[in-house]
């Protein structure tokens, strides 16, 4: 008889805060990476007129938007894996025949509509 796995482990909460602490490092590397995508160009014309342009590097940006959707990943695990230790849903055991909730028998006459 195998033992079936637990889903109630606290020691994920250990790999929450790493991945809490990966998200803000993944944060302040999108911060550092996006003032390297944004370079302003200013030119002097002979006749004094001043032309000022934006030039945007799409690598470096790319670069910091991906940081910021793993971050973004890594939070969202990191809320499951929080949950995950912190409780489990309990079923109740359902007997045979008593017409619970939690029984196929219940759904089975909804979904062949009878």
């Amino acid at each position: 008889m195998t033992e079936q796995a637990r889903l109630n482990q606290p020691a994920r909460a250990v790999v929450a805060l790493a991945e809490v602490l990966l998200a803000a490092v993944a944060v302040w590397g999108a911060f550092q990476l996006w003032p390297h995508g944004v370079h302003t160009v200013v030119v002097t014309l002979t006749d004094g007129t001043v032309l000022t342009s934006t030039r945007w590097i799409g690598s470096w940006m790319s670069g910091a938007i991906g940081l910021g959707v793993v971050a973004g990943i890594l939070l969202a695990d990191a809320v499951r894996q929080i949950l995950l230790a912190l409780r489990v849903k309990r079923r109740r055991k359902s007997r045979e025949g008593s017409g619970d909730e939690d029984d196929f028998g219940y759904f089975a006459g909804h979904l062949n509509q009878a």
